[in-house]
C-alpha cells in the first residue's frame, strides 16, 4: 500500500513499470470516479438550481505533464474529458461545467512536495521555494485565496456565459496558446 500511496501522490520517482494495476485502479477511483460520483449525486439538485455550475479541479499537468507523475498526468486528463463532455451534454439544462487548472499554490500538498524536494536535494526550504518561483512568470507561488477567487467567479452567475473552460490559475507557467 505504501508504494501505491507514494505513486499516486508523487512523493517518489516511479516509472510506469513500477506502478501495478491496483495502484492505477486506486488512482482512477480517487481522481476520476470521485468527480463522476459527485456530479451524479449533485445533478438532481443542479437541475433545480437557478444558477447551476459544476467546477472540477485538475492541474496544469493536463497541459504540460509533470515529471514523475504518470498517474496524475494520465488520469487528470480524463477529468478534463469529463468536464468538457459534460459542458456540452448539460448545456441544454443550463448547467455550466468548467475546470480550474492550478499551478503552484501554497497548500498543505505543496508543503509536502517541498519537504520531499528538500529531503532529496538537501537544499533549504527557501532555496526550493526560490527554485519554484523562478519557474513562474509572476515570480511566486499562488495563494489559496487567489485560487478561491477564481473558483468563486466560475461558480457564480457573474460567469453565466462561461462553459467548457479549462482555466489556468498558474501565474503564467503554461506557455501554450491553448
Amino acid at each position: 500500500m505504501e508504494i501505491r500511496k507514494l505513486a499516486i501522490f508523487g512523493n517518489k520517482n516511479f516509472s510506469f513499470d513500477d506502478i501495478d494495476l491496483a495502484t492505477w485502479e486506486t488512482s482512477i477511483d480517487l481522481t476520476l470516479l470521485s468527480a463522476v460520483r459527485l456530479v451524479k449525486y449533485a445533478l438532481p439538485h443542479l437541475r433545480q438550481s437557478t444558477a447551476p455550475a459544476i467546477l472540477t479541479i485538475t492541474s496544469t499537468s493536463t497541459k504540460q505533464p509533470a515529471e514523475n507523475l504518470v498517474l496524475s498526468n494520465s488520469i487528470r486528463l480524463a477529468v478534463i474529458g469529463l468536464t468538457k463532455t459534460l459542458s456540452q451534454e448539460l448545456g441544454s439544462d443550463k448547467i455550466r461545467v468548467n475546470s480550474i487548472l492550478p499551478g503552484w499554490t501554497y497548500t498543505e500538498r505543496v508543503e509536502e512536495l517541498l519537504n520531499a524536494r528538500i529531503a532529496k536535494s538537501r537544499e533549504t526550504k527557501e532555496a526550493e521555494i526560490a527554485r519554484i518561483n523562478g519557474t513562474v512568470p509572476l515570480g511566486r507561488i499562488g495563494t489559496p485565496e487567489e485560487f478561491a477567487n477564481v473558483a468563486v467567479f466560475l461558480s457564480s452567475p457573474a460567469a453565466s456565459f462561461v462553459n467548457g473552460v479549462m482555466l489556468q490559475v498558474d501565474g503564467g507557467i503554461i506557455q501554450s496558446t491553448f
